[in-house]
Formats: structure tokens, sequence, C-alpha cells
């Protein structure tokens, strides 16, 4: 320990600073190893307190007080790994490195203890004579499933192999994370002349020229590679050389790196699901889940891939006439179908990017939304210094005129952040701790030159708005105890408010309100809109496949038995989609093994496919919210009170029953997909 523990780091008492913000002037990096060893020791003596308590054991003594301890762990532990993911060092990744596996056995140390355990064991089994509410109730027998399903019940030999797993899990996933940021940089396409990049917008050509000179290429033209398979600009580049360097580029990330890390993950997971006493990994993750079987998994994911798969196969035939060629390549697939896109509905996606312009699309777009739809308003706060120069802060005021929460968006990609966008949390709601939320976007839109406006696609207007629904759930969040605040929902439910939050995108009220020209002002020509609506289901066939074929090879790895080998790993990943149905040459998964962060150095494993059962919820209530008659912000309210504020309090399917009065139906999602034929 040195004397940061005991002098001037800035984590030790909570922030003075509005809503507790995090004091990111003052942090450094020599503060966060002392702070992380300082907070485990503290919430581990907290704990033995707790445990060791003569009074029986009652909800107050126990599970609060278990919600109360680790204070300042949680403190720096939510701001590093959002810097770890946003703006990360040398020094960061080491930290992140030495930091994972000790985190991972301070989780263990909790767990299975047990004394701890025996008090929870104890309140659970008389829990229905206690006269908890419902919410003390939700987290008391929530607490008790994690320590069940961490291990509790297990004996000391199989206590000893469970924590050796978690450790070396702990730092594979956080090699794995690493392997990726640096493949992922190194593989950035470069070329030397704007010629090659004809097609590209002026913008985006702009963009590509800064993003060289800010990596050290002057002169040159840099293409930073996003995480996914599909890059966006092989819909516009003319050149098909420099479309399959760049998908070259992109697919072969990681293959060498982490193929042989993510073999290996997959293995250990498949040891430890079956020391808990269950078939695979899979069937661990999803016992927990709102789909509650594999069974329920697979049938979901089953049903869609023939109907999937003959839609891109007639889009593959469609493209390949468009390019007079017998078969459409991989890296040609988003250009023609640009092409194709444009002349069937006379959709250019170029030229809609003048009108999604950044600023507007997140006041006059995503933050107008939120008030239309929840009363929200959103004030910008300069005074308030976020962790990188690029994280802007706002405050954010309810209807009734109270303070609610502050944003930070953090939209723009630079070398130190990872692909990709994501939520995280500074600061999570609770009314016990007296803390109100803050939250964080993180995007990856190419920084213009200074003074130039960012013009986005479509598909990053989407993103925003997506990403934007994450945040929502945790700025509305209106629970007591932080176990279930906002987004401490199950992972396959997770997704839902997000993707909800993707149709204030297309609402007249709000499209009309940000699409306009980032010069005249103009909003874009009403012809547009509805071609681009009529292009809606155009593609869908290749985007249900693609996501279909990732999500089915993250099944693959985590439906694993228990010493089964995988082999080679890229032939393991092929043999999968053989299996499944969706080996299609020209449609790769939306993500591979090597760069599948999801579910290898995520929280996704064994549940990418959360995102296709997350929009069936979501379809089916954008149809409520089109036909209930109420007004919008009197359908905002309804919905904000039953789900999103209400985070994991409450059963997830429970209160979508309870908001939709009945359960979810498919046919939506169907319908949006073109998959009802």
């Amino acid at each position: 320990m040195t004397t940061e523990t005991t002098g001037d780091n800035p984590f030790l008492l909570p922030s003075g600073l509005p809503f507790q913000l995090p004091p990111f002037a003052e942090i450094r990096e020599e503060h966060y190893l002392p702070a992380f060893t300082l907070g485990m020791s503290e919430q581990l003596a907290e704990v033995a307190a707790i445990a060791a308590d003569p009074e029986p054991a009652t909800f107050e003594n126990t599970v609060a007080a278990l919600e109360r301890s680790g204070a300042l762990l949680r403190r720096v532990s939510l701001v590093f790994f959002n810097q770890s993911s946003s703006d990360t060092t040398d020094g960061v990744q080491e930290i992140d490195a030495a930091i994972s596996p000790r985190l991972a056995a301070h989780d263990d140390a909790i767990h299975l203890d047990p004394a701890l355990f025996a008090r929870l064991d104890a309140l659970h089994t008389r829990r229905a004579e206690l006269g908890l509410d419902a919410e003390s109730l939700r987290v008391l027998e929530r607490y008790h499933a994690q320590f069940v399903r961490a291990g509790a019940r297990l004996d000391a030999a199989e206590q000893t192999r469970l924590r050796e797993l978690n450790a070396e899990l702990a730092a594979a996933s956080t090699t794995f994370e690493q392997n990726l940021f640096a493949d992922t940089r190194a593989a950035a396409l470069v070329v030397e002349s704007a010629e090659e990049l004809s097609g590209l917008s002026a913008d985006a050509l702009a963009a590509a020229a800064e993003n060289g000179r800010a990596r050290g290429h002057d002169g040159a033209y840099l293409i930073s590679l996003k995480n996914f398979s599909n890059q966006t600009e092989l819909a516009a580049l003319d050149d098909p050389e420099v479309r399959r360097r760049l998908l070259d580029a992109s697919l072969a990330r990681g293959i060498e790196s982490n193929g042989p890390l993510a073999a290996r993950m997959a293995v250990l997971r498949a040891e430890r699901a079956a020391l808990l006493g269950f078939a695979s990994h899979a069937a661990y993750e999803v016992a927990d889940q709102t789909a509650g079987t594999t069974e329920a998994v697979e049938a979901m994911l089953g049903g869609l891939v023939a109907p999937a798969v003959a839609n891109a196969r007639q889009e593959a035939r469609a493209l390949a006439e468009s390019a007079g060629v017998d078969r459409i390549e991989a890296a040609d697939w988003q250009y023609y179908s640009e092409k194709v896109r444009k002349a069937r509905f006379d959709v250019d996606a170029a030229a809609m990017r003048p009108y999604l312009e950044l600023e507007s699309v997140l006041r006059d777009g995503v933050f107008h939304a939120a008030g239309l739809v929840y009363g929200l308003t959103f004030t910008e706060r300069p005074d308030l210094v976020g962790y990188h120069p690029d994280a802007r802060v706002f405050e954010v005021t309810d209807s009734d005129g109270s303070p609610l929460g502050l944003y930070l968006g953090d939209f723009h990609a630079r070398s130190s952040k990872r692909g990709g966008a994501w939520m995280n949390e500074l600061v999570g709601q609770s009314h016990l701790l007296d803390q109100r939320p803050v939250v964080v976007n993180n995007l990856n839109i190419a920084k213009p030159p200074a003074g130039e406006p960012a013009l986005l696609t479509w598909d990053e207007v989407t993103t925003l708005f997506h990403e934007f629904g994450h945040a929502l759930h945790g700025l509305l969040s209106d629970v007591r105890y932080p176990l279930v605040a906002g987004t401490g929902v199950p992972r396959d439910f997770v997704e839902y408010p997000s993707q909800v939050n993707e149709m204030w995108s297309e609402w007249p009220e709000v499209r009309d309100n940000f699409a306009r020209h980032h010069v005249t002002g103009e909003p874009m020509p009403t012809e547009l809109v509805t071609r681009m609506k009529d292009a809606a289901n155009f593609g869908e066939g290749f985007r249900t496949v693609e996501y279909l074929a990732a999500a089915l090879l993250d099944w693959a790895w985590h439906t694993l038995p228990a010493g089964a080998d995988p082999g080679d790993p890229s032939a393991f990943e092929a043999a999968a989609l053989r299996r499944y149905g969706l080996d299609l040459d020209a449609v790769p998964p939306r993500y591979r093994t090597g760069y599948f962060a999801h579910v290898f150095a995520g929280g996704y494993a064994a549940g990418y496919y959360g995102y296709i059962w997350s929009e069936v919820l979501d379809a089916d209530t954008v149809e409520w919210f089109k036909e209930n008659g109420r007004p919008i912000r009197e359908s905002g309210e309804v919905f904000r009170r039953q789900l999103l504020a209400r985070g994991g309090s409450v059963d997830s399917m429970g209160a979508f029953a309870g908001f939709r009065g009945r359960a979810p139906e498919i046919a939506p999602l169907l319908a949006r997909r073109g998959l009802t034929g």
C-alpha cells in the first residue's frame, strides 16, 4: 500500500460533485490499484462482520448490510472499467490484467463464505414469514440464487477447483479484450491515395485523412475497424480490391491470438458448469434468464434459420444480377446491396447523411424523444469534467422539474477506445444508498476535422437511439436496492428497452425534428423518407443471417459438454455454421470467434441470442405504442412506471405481461424482419 490510500486518493470518499459524479480532474492511474486493494479489504471486513453477527439473521443485518458493503470498491470499479474500455493506456491495461483475477477471487471469497451463506439460506427458507415488501423479497431471492449459482453448496474440494477456474477465466477474458484491442488497431486499413477510396463521401474521406494524421500516417488515409465483420465503408467503396482488403482485415482479427484462448475459455466454462450441476455453460446461463431452458432458445433460433437463409439467398441472386456475375462475394455484398437499394427504391445512403448531423440527432432527436415520451430535459454542464475531453456531461431533469441524474455522451472513435457502442454506469441509482444515476454512452463515430460536422449513417443514428435506451433504463430506475437497479435485469431482457428506443428515430414527430440538412436546415425530403420506409425490409435476410450465425456460433461454443475438445478454433467455427445451416460464404457471422468480445470479454457468453429474444418483446411493444390510442406522453409514462423504473425488482416477463396485458407474441417480429412468408 502507498500513501495514495490515505492521502489524496479521490476514491476514498464519495464525490462531492453534483450527483456524485466521479472527480475525473483529480483521478490518476496510480490511484486505481491502491483503491482496489483497500476497497476489497474493506468489503471483506464488512462481510466478515455480517457473517459473524451474533444476532439472528434478519433482512436488515444481512441482505441490506450486503447491499451497503463495498462502497469504495464499487466507486473505483465503475470508473476504472469505464476507462479501460473508452480511454485505455498501457498502464490501465497492466492494472486490468493484474486486478481481474484478484476481483474474481474477491467475489469467490464472499460467495463461498459458509457462515454468510448460512444466514442467507436461513432467511430464504423462512422468507414467507418475514413480512417483506415485494422488492425486498425479490432482492433476498436474487442474493440466494447468486450464492447457490456461485457454488455456495459445493464441498471444499469442489470450491477450490471453482476458484481456480474463475481466476483463469477472469485473466483470459482480460487477455482476450487486450488482444482484440491491439489486433483491431493493427488491422486498420491504410491507403495512400484518395483515389483508392473513391465512393466515400467528402466528409468520410476527410475523417479518414484526420484518422491517418492522428495515427501517424500523415498524407495517407486510415479506416479504423468497427467491432463487427462487415465494415460500413464496404457499401460505398468503388474499388473491389480495397473492399476485399478491408473485409479480409476485419475477418482475420484475433484468429491467431484469440482463437486458442476462446477455445480454452469454452472448455473451462463447460467444466465449471458441470461442477455446478449443469450439462453445459449454456444450460447454466439460461437457467437464470427469462428463456429458462436451452430448448426454448434453440426452438426460437432454429425456427428463424430457414426463412432467413431463404431471404438471404433471394437477395444474393438479385445482387449477382445487378453486378453481372454468377455469384456475389462477401466483400461485394454491401456495395451491390446499396446499388440495388438505390435502383429499386431510389434510396441513396450517402444522400441521407447531410440530414443526419450528430448534434442535431442528439439534441433534436434523442433528447427530443426523451422529452416527448418521458418528459425529460437535458442541459449541458460544461462546468463538469468528464473522463476525456470528448465526454460531454448533461444534467437530466424530470418532468416535474426535479433533478434526475447525469448523462455523459462520448460519441467519437479514438485510438484509446475499443470498438462498438455501449452504456456504462458511473453511479448506480439506489434509494438505500441515496444515489441518483450517472450513466455514459460510448459510440465510435469517426471524428471529423476541427470545425467540420459529424455526419452519420442511418445505422449510426439507430445505434445512438439504441444505446440511449440503455441509458434511459439506468436514468429512470426508481428502486431501493442497487442489486436490482436499472439494467440489473436478466441478460436476455436487458436489450429490450434499448431496442424499443430505436423506434423513436423513425417516429414522425421525432424524425422530422432532427433529420434536417446541416447547412440549409431543410427537412429531409418526404419522398426520401417514404423510400427509406419502403426499403426497410430490403437486406433483412442478410442482417438476420449474419446475426443468427453469430448467435449460434456463441451457442455452439457454450453447449460443449465438460471434457469435450473443440479442436482447431477455425475448424470448430466452420463446422458449427455448417451444422446450423448458416455456412453462407457471402454472409460471414456478425462476429467471428477471434473478435467476439460480447461472449469472450463481456457478459454475453451463451447469451448473444438475447438480442433477438428481446426483439420479440420490442416488436410487440412497438405495436402497443402505435395501437393503444393514448398520447405518446401517456404511453411513455405507462412504459416507464411498469418496466423501466422497476429494473430487476420484479420478474421481467411478469412485468412485460402486466404492461402488455398478455404474454409476448412473435408475429410482429416476423413481420418486421420479413420472415412471415
